[in-house]
């Protein structure tokens, strides 16, 4: 099986909003009018959304490569990872 790193950018999520939140709950310092828990919880809810893409985007050019080196190892030897 090979290694897929790029999956460790859905650990951000977690981090961000289980991990740091005991460090982040408090109302000061106040950010735009808006209490510092709730700036963190809108930051963390953008870079979720960029950490989704940045998994998506690996596992797009990991798949890629898995189908170029089954296409050159040949169909005949079956898929190159033992994954289907």
């Amino acid at each position: 099986m090979r290694s897929r790193p790029h999956l460790l950018w859905l650990l951000v999520p977690f981090v961000l909003y289980i991990g740091a939140l005991p460090f982040v709950n408090r109302v000061e310092p106040v950010i735009a009018g808006l209490p510092f828990l709730f700036v963190w919880l809108l930051g963390a809810t953008v870079l979720t959304v960029v950490a989704a893409w940045l998994t998506w985007r690996g596992d797009r050019h990991h798949r890629e490569a898995m189908a170029a080196a089954e296409q050159e190892y040949g169909q005949e030897h079956g898929p190159v990872d033992g994954a289907r």
